[in-house]
């Protein structure tokens, strides 16, 4: 007698819903604490600039459980968890690894994702203003991890961590984005390009008419057009 196909449908289920749980309390569990890092670290930054310029704006805000910002000088760095476990495509070289083809559930992943915006764009309200990804992290059932990012951040994460993820991993991390976004500079729009403007752009853009982009950041699989 052939096996009722609906008890294998309830077994996959019941293994991939468990793994996405686990993986779910690993993410949130890692974005508090990033949260708590954070804090402590703007604590420490703030401390140091205001002996010597106490109009630096540096705070960190919590908009929800999902989401909140670091300011930095002219830089708002938007952290997002994401409330979806997703997987990976084939030919990224985690899912082609050893360590997932030895437990394929290892492919499942909490995410984080980092963006760099300028804070003037939410503080005056200008939604076209382009903002950029910065990082993502990546965290699995074994609360094993992927940084993805460039420069220093892809540097030092380059592949997927050998042990749990850990504050001090969540503190250098934390380090490196906000100097990434603190050593990326605005460059302004050449100046044909800005010449000639509409009324309509003057009124309900003046505040963002001729104000620049952020030298942004790609994901490393991105061609570079800097």
């Amino acid at each position: 007698m052939n096996q009722d196909p609906t008890e294998n449908i309830a077994e996959i289920l019941l293994n991939k819903s468990s793994v996405k749980q686990k993986t779910y309390r690993n993410v949130c569990k890692a974005f508090k604490q990033l949260h708590e890092e954070a804090k402590l670290l703007i604590d420490v930054i703030s401390a140091k600039t205001t002996e010597r310029d106490e109009d630096i704006k540096l705070s960190v805000t919590s908009i929800s459980d999902q989401e909140f910002h670091i300011r930095i000088a002219g830089d708002l760095l938007v952290f997002v968890l994401h409330t979806n476990i997703i997987t990976l495509t084939d030919d990224y070289d985690y899912n082609k690894s050893d360590y997932v083809k030895e437990k394929p559930l290892r492919k499942y992943l909490g995410q984080i994702n980092v963006y760099n915006f300028m804070a003037d764009s939410f503080e005056y309200n200008r939604l076209n203003d382009p903002g950029y990804l910065l990082a993502r992290l990546l965290i699995n059932v074994e609360n094993h991890f992927i940084v993805e990012g460039d420069r220093q951040i892809g540097f030092m994460f380059e592949s997927v961590s050998g042990k749990p993820l850990e504050g001090t991993d969540l503190n250098v991390l934390i380090k490196l984005i906000i100097t990434q976004a603190a050593e990326n500079d605005l460059i302004a729009p050449p100046f044909p390009k800005i010449r000639n403007i509409t009324v309509k752009q003057q009124m309900e853009k003046s505040q963002s008419l001729g104000g620049g982009n952020k030298i942004g950041f790609q994901m490393s699989y991105q061609n570079d057009t800097h």
